[in-house]
């Protein structure tokens, strides 16, 4: 057990360096090819090998058409009564028992719920996108669903989003207690929100994560600036698992997943391809920064 202490932001923070994997994927629309994907991808990571592993948004289903019967079928297993239901989750027991594999944290990216935290089922056709924490022994711990929705124009294959019209936004920030830090939780879009990361730095946040999905043209021009601004505006680790490449539901996404420390500097990134980011955090080096320039206090 690591020792700890409270660092000036008030959160429970271990001394010592923990260490991370980060997961980039390309997702299918297809829930059962993604699992497939994910399963492949870590089956490198060795049980108890690292604290934490972050996955991409929609890593279980990009651009799929059927999200709505997705996020239903993942809604069952918050079910507390016999149902019947012709959906079944088949994401969530799989990331819990990832977990409980693995013996780690799974910071599960994002995936359609058509359940809100309070338990209400969501009446009008949307979902929403639940980002969700699950500890070593398979609980989901945390939960955020993204605020900030991509209604954008892009010049790419793709040209117009409306996440608006499958998803309900979330409205409550949200952070994850882990014995080695708190995290604070956000997803892609909301990277352009910078009052978002403040108030998770408020809530103690010394990681944060950012499962992205960003597009080809957004993410060249401005994914690495964003990531930069919000570790070091927060003096805070940013974490990035993200989406890459060419997608059979015809998306195309940037990449480059990343972790970004406390002084922002990328300590180490992924291109254009599957794989995995496997790296050490260390606090000391934040507790270092957030003393010398705490500039993050005065916002």
């Amino acid at each position: 057990m690591r020792n700890r202490r409270v660092t000036e932001a008030g959160a429970a923070q271990a001394v010592s360096n923990c260490r991370v994997t980060v997961v980039q994927m390309t997702s299918s629309h297809n829930v059962t090819t993604s699992l497939n994907q994910l399963d492949a991808l870590v089956r490198e990571v060795e049980p108890s090998s690292v604290d934490a592993i972050f996955l991409p948004e929609n890593f279980a289903a990009l651009a799929s058409s059927d999200v709505v019967s997705i996020g239903q079928s993942e809604a069952t297993y918050f079910s507390t009564s016999e149902s019947n239901s012709p959906y079944q989750s088949e994401i969530l027991p799989m990331i819990c028992a990832l977990a409980r594999a693995k013996r780690t944290w799974v910071f599960a990216g994002t995936m359609p719920l058509a359940v809100r935290p309070d338990k209400t089922f969501i009446e009008d056709g949307r979902v929403r996108a639940a980002s969700l924490v699950v500890d070593p022994a398979g609980n989901i711990v945390a939960r955020y669903d993204k605020i900030h929705l991509f209604d954008v124009e892009v010049s790419d294959t793709t040209k117009v989003y409306r996440e608006s019209s499958t998803f309900e936004p979330g409205d409550q920030p949200a952070v994850a207690t882990t014995p080695f830090a708190t995290v604070g939780l956000s997803v892609c879009y909301d990277l352009r929100f910078p009052k978002h990361y403040l108030d998770l730095t408020k809530l103690g946040a010394t990681v944060i994560a950012v499962p992205s999905a960003f597009t080809r043209p957004t993410g060249a021009a401005h994914f690495e600036a964003l990531m930069k601004a919000r570790a070091i505006e927060n003096a805070t680790f940013v974490i990035a698992a993200c989406q890459s490449g060419d997608h059979d539901s015809g998306r195309q996404t940037y990449g480059h997943s990343m972790v970004v420390s406390p002084w922002g500097e990328v300590i180490d990134h992924l291109e254009n391809e599957p794989g995995l980011l496997t790296l050490e955090l260390d606090f000391t080096e934040l507790e270092t920064i957030r003393r010398q320039i705490p500039a993050w206090r005065l916002q």
